[in-house]
């Protein structure tokens, strides 16, 4: 065993993990900056430089990291997905083996991270139509994913009995839809409403709506309303 070259490896991974960190930190930088000018100019009218000026960075530096303004565009939106795509699932397997807790965490999850990126969700809607098709074929997929695990969760609950038949594909995209709902129309919504207090009441919509009967009584925790 050549423990020389084992220990020059080892040695050289902290300083890869920070090189990688810097580098994702910088990537964040950058399209927070083209979040702005989407914002408020759109994506015919940004340029790369646009987004350069509103970072404080150079432009070369923004081709270091992006290939076009399409690339940024598509940066921005997919971000917003993959960061779904992580915590939902995640979520739901930290609610345990109850099924509508499973779905309660997915949409919570969900919503939160549409509250977090509630600029970038924003324009995703007005935007996406812009990509290439290729993109928009990503775009699409990405989104289909990100369903999913509510779906699993769903189908759980109504196999169990916890929930009445339902078309389990569209209550998943029913939750999806709530969730945007937040981006959407927190203009409206903010008045009234937090984040968490918007959870809890659609939560306990679409769940008296779904649950069974017979098992309401054992979720009134989530069609009780709260105050915060």
């Amino acid at each position: 065993m050549n423990t020389d070259s084992t220990t020059q490896v080892s040695a050289a991974e902290p300083f890869e993990a920070a090189r990688d960190a810097r580098t994702q930190a910088r990537r964040r930088q950058l399209l927070a900056a083209a979040v702005k000018v989407l914002q408020g100019k759109g994506s015919e009218q940004m340029s790369m430089q646009s987004v350069a000026q509103e970072a404080g960075v150079s432009v070369g530096l923004i081709y270091r990291y992006f290939t076009n303004k399409e690339d940024v565009l598509r940066s921005v939106i997919v971000g917003v997905l993959e960061d779904i795509d992580a915590r939902v699932p995640a979520a739901i397997l930290a609610a345990g083996d109850d099924p509508v807790d499973r779905v309660a965490a997915g949409f919570d999850a969900y919503c939160r991270v549409i509250a977090e990126n509630n600029e970038a969700a924003v324009i995703t809607y007005r935007e996406s139509s812009r990509l290439s098709a290729e993109n928009r074929t990503v775009i699409k997929n990405l989104e289909m994913g990100s369903v999913q695990p509510l779906g699993r969760a769903t189908q759980e609950a109504v196999e169990a009995g916890l929930f009445a038949p339902v078309d389990v594909d569209l209550f998943a995209y029913n939750l999806v839809l709530l969730a945007h709902g937040w981006a959407l129309k927190s203009w409206y919504f903010q008045p009234q409403h937090t984040v968490d207090s918007y959870i809890r009441g659609q939560l306990g919509l679409v769940l008296s709506a779904a649950l069974a009967p017979d098992h309401h009584t054992e979720y009134t925790r989530y069609l009780t309303a709260k105050e915060d």
